[in-house]
């Protein structure tokens, strides 16, 4: 316990390399960092989020990605202490953008959305986005949505309606089911976290039971997967199986 605390205590960096075909699109590399469940909260000290902070921008990314739990439950703290203030220092070519994950609906996910905007932050919302006119990005409503709001999120298919397929997808999608499902659709890349791949032992073996992969890269079909373990906690300030993460994906286009 005391190993794991301190291994909370000191963010890693991932880096992974990843080759999509380029379409029509004009970019021949986008740098992406990818942050998933910062769970802003009593289990967070500001200081952590100024580290996350200076982590990212220290990648001088082109598109920072937030895939969900960026709030912890109930947003009042958060937004009293305005713990997330940080966050506004965040700097990339074409911006920051985030979704929902299943604690900001159990918050209330109208707050926290509110809240999370009011940073700056591009919230995603079962919505799509055409960027620089070079690929897409798809931030789908959390799977939660359909427990706990009147209407259910929209199904993977309503997107590719209204999309250009000559050029590239980029999928966030909070939590990692139905993968194989969502690899039937032309989508190069989609990022996950919500696992935080167990986080404490043994907990890591009922998460990798549970989802078809509980942490890291994954290829089905031509969809390429990444599960993030997290920057943030859930519970304990405690992390047994590893240490908090951000992941840096060079996306290249041939």
């Amino acid at each position: 316990l005391t190993i794991g605390y301190f291994n909370n205590l000191y963010p890693s960096i991932k880096k992974l390399n990843i080759t999509i075909p380029k379409k029509s699109s004009q970019l021949n590399k986008l740098k992406i960092v990818l942050a998933s469940d910062i769970h802003l909260g009593t289990t967070i000290q500001k200081q952590k989020v100024i580290k996350l902070v200076k982590l990212i921008n220290n990648e001088k990314p082109d598109i920072v990605l937030f895939a969900g739990d960026i709030l912890d439950e109930d947003p009042q703290y958060v937004i009293r202490t305005n713990l997330g203030n940080p966050l506004k220092q965040l700097s990339s070519k074409y911006g920051i953008y985030a979704i929902t994950g299943n604690h900001e609906y159990i918050g209330g996910v109208n707050n926290s959305a509110n809240y999370i905007k009011s940073l700056g932050i591009n919230l995603l919302r079962d919505s799509i986005t055409l960027i620089d006119n070079n690929f897409y990005l798809i931030g789908r409503e959390d799977l939660s949505a359909n427990r706990w709001s009147k209407t259910k999120r929209k199904d993977l298919s309503g997107f590719f309606l209204e999309i250009n397929k000559n050029l590239p997808v980029i999928l966030m999608d909070h939590q990692p089911f139905n993968l194989r499902q969502a690899s039937e659709y032309p989508i190069d890349l989609q990022v996950s976290g919500h696992t935080h791949h167990g986080q404490l032992f043994p907990f890591n073996f009922i998460t990798k039971a549970i989802y078809e992969k509980s942490y890291g890269y994954l290829k089905i079909n031509n969809t390429n997967f990444f599960v993030s373990s997290g920057y943030g906690l859930w519970g304990p300030p405690i992390r047994t199986i590893n240490r908090p993460e951000i992941v840096v994906i060079n996306l290249n286009f041939q």
